[in-house]
């Protein structure tokens, strides 16, 4: 035991803390094996793993016209139109695990397009 550790005060890497994986992006095939392999990796620790927590999925959605003639006044043509939309998927993951060991397991090799924000 360290002389500038006193009784009850454990180092910043040994203490327990809750901490929240962020997971974004476009792609549900590539969130749901991140999260796969993040709870995997937390599993083999034997850490307690809440998640994932599927969030409500947002869609953006753009209409844009295909070409700029076809106007309501004129005769001639019709108004043809694009619709696109994107979907954004979101997952959370709870760990309740020290900082050093929460650091391996997010050092996992993710899929391009997958944001993962750590919160503790």
């Amino acid at each position: 035991m360290d002389k500038d550790t006193k009784v009850g005060e454990y180092d910043e890497d040994n203490r327990i803390h809750k901490i929240r994986l962020t997971l974004v992006s476009r792609d549900l095939k590539s969130i749901e094996k991140a999260c796969r392999d993040i709870i995997n990796g937390a599993k083999e620790k034997n850490l307690r793993v809440i998640g994932p927590v599927r969030m409500p999925v947002r869609k953006l959605k753009l209409t844009t016209r295909k070409s700029p003639c076809g106007e309501v006044n004129v005769v001639l043509g019709t108004n043809t139109w694009d619709r696109f939309e994107m979907r954004i998927y979101k997952r959370l993951i709870d760990l309740h695990s020290s900082s050093a060991v929460v650091r391996k397991i997010t050092s996992i090799p993710l899929d391009p397009g997958v944001e993962v924000e750590v919160s503790i």
